[in-house]
């Protein structure tokens, strides 16, 4: 598949060591990391940015992950960013409950396996890069579309 764009990732984390970490995993992929230290933080990129996934820590100060899962869950335009929890805390049901209510479609435990998150946020971006596929080609069929109904009434109105 032609590449779109370069796919974003939404790193959240009150540590900016965590940040970095994270970065490092993920610096020799074609990805646009971007980076917030809270979630107030985050909700503010999310709105003027399209993420592929959101990798966001469970325990921040202020606004914690679940807080800010459900956040962006529920506005319309950013619903349907993928998240996944990376925590090095809350290993009980209930908070891995919790974690999937709050709108997470994984959630990860530290230390984290390289190879499973990177293999998880591969599918993640495969899956936003044929979404993207889909909408340029619906743009080009609409335009296609006017094209022809254009000429259509053209040809009509001789």
């Amino acid at each position: 598949m032609e590449d779109i764009e370069k796919p974003k990732i939404l790193i959240v984390d009150d540590r900016p060591e965590n940040l970095l970490t994270l970065e490092i995993i993920f610096e020799k992929e074609a990805y646009d990391i971007v980076k917030a230290l809270s979630g107030n933080e985050a909700l503010s990129l999310v709105l003027a940015n399209e993420f592929a996934v959101i990798l966001l820590d469970v325990q921040m100060p202020g606004m914690d992950g679940f807080e800010t899962a459900e956040l962006i869950r529920s506005n319309k335009k950013t619903e349907h960013m993928p998240i996944i929890f990376v925590t090095a805390i809350n290993k009980e049901k209930k908070y891995i409950f919790k974690g999937y209510d709050s709108g997470a479609v994984d959630y990860l435990f530290k230390p984290l396996n390289e190879n499973i998150l990177k293999n998880k946020v591969k599918v993640f971006i495969e899956l936003y890069r044929q979404k993207r596929a889909i909408e340029i080609k619906n743009i080009q069929l609409e335009a296609a579309n006017k094209k022809i109904l254009k000429q259509q009434n053209a040809l009509m109105e001789e």
